[in-house]
């Protein structure tokens, strides 16, 4: 079962879970392993909220991974509507079709008009690609940044993965995909979409854990690069950001490091690379300001870092 892809219903309980999605480099803490095992399980969308960066879009590709089930994404923004995530037709080719059967000669409007709502001519968005593939992992990313319309027609197809069109018929899945709705909290999500999904609220992962990342998805990083960078991603946390750098920055920073040849955090280079963790000017200045480079760089120079490192690097090598 822990070879190649696996079924939903083979996964058997949620350390199996968290063993899967670390085969294949996402380290999961019990939480975040046991919510995705019962979402798998009792086939219910699972509802990740937490600040950027933290991993909730991470996780619904990793689960595709693992289930060998192609990816289907569905990006929301404002203004969003059932026609840009459900299907629409291809007007361009029923036009054709029309032009191709008037030069042919054809006289059976009724026929004709049967033939251009074929389903050759329906375009299928993401929803409705998710509904017909079998088995799929179905993403909708970022909810809170859709209408709350949207919101509401979504709560509709999520409750029994079925949708009706007119010139077609109805159209059900039948395998439901496995979903994953993710929110930033930019805005408050209704309690009914919530109440159709399991819940999991995703934190900032702790130090150890951290540690374990970079040393997982950054296998040339050394152990001392990646605890100073975790510890000061801690600072940078503490500090009052615009916003707080997540894994996915922690990430792109010690990547960024490594590229400049870094083998331990270096204040003059974390500063010229500040642009991989923080994405505001107000944020870099106040950094700057504050030293807190060099607060992280003379709090890795204690000796309790590398017990940190230690145990991080024995997690991560009992996940492997």
């Amino acid at each position: 079962m822990l070879g190649g892809t696996t079924k939903a219903s083979d996964i058997d309980s949620p350390a199996t879970v968290a063993e899967l999605l670390a085969r294949h480099d996402y380290l999961a803490d019990e939480g975040l392993a046991t919510a995705a095992f019962l979402a798998l399980r009792m086939g219910r969308p699972l509802f990740l909220e937490g600040e950027a960066g933290v991993g909730k879009t991470e996780l619904a590709k990793t689960l595709s991974a693992v289930l060998g089930a192609p990816l289907i994404r569905l990006q929301c923004y404002e203004g969003l509507d059932a026609a840009q995530a459900l299907y629409d037709w291809d007007f361009a080719r029923q036009l054709l079709h029309l032009k191709a059967a008037e030069a042919t000669g054809v006289t059976d409007v009724r026929a004709l008009e049967g033939e251009i709502y074929d389903r050759r001519f329906l375009i299928a968005r993401p929803l409705l690609q998710a509904l017909e593939t079998q088995p799929s992992v179905l993403l909708v990313d970022e909810i809170d940044r859709a209408d709350d319309e949207f919101e509401a027609f979504l709560l509709e197809v999520l409750s029994d993965f079925t949708i009706s069109i007119p010139e077609l018929g109805t159209i059900s899945a039948a395998t439901p995909p496995v979903v994953v709705v993710t929110s930033n909290r930019t805005r408050e999500v209704h309690d009914a979409l919530k109440r159709r999904c399991l819940y999991h609220w995703l934190e900032h992962p702790g130090f150890e854990r951290e540690v374990a990342i970079l040393l997982r998805r950054l296998p040339e990083c050394t152990e001392r690069l990646a605890t100073e960078v975790a510890r000061t991603a801690g600072l940078l946390r503490a500090a009052d950001l615009v916003k707080p750098p997540g894994i996915a920055e922690t990430l792109d920073w010690t990547e960024a490091l490594l590229t400049l040849g870094a083998t331990d955090f270096d204040p003059g280079l974390a500063a010229a690379t500040l642009g991989a963790v923080l994405k505001h000017r107000e944020d870099q200045e106040l950094v700057r300001r504050d030293g807190i480079l060099l607060a992280g760089a003379a709090t890795g120079a204690g000796g309790g870092m590398a017990t940190g490192a230690g145990a991080a690097r024995g997690e991560a090598g009992r996940r492997a």
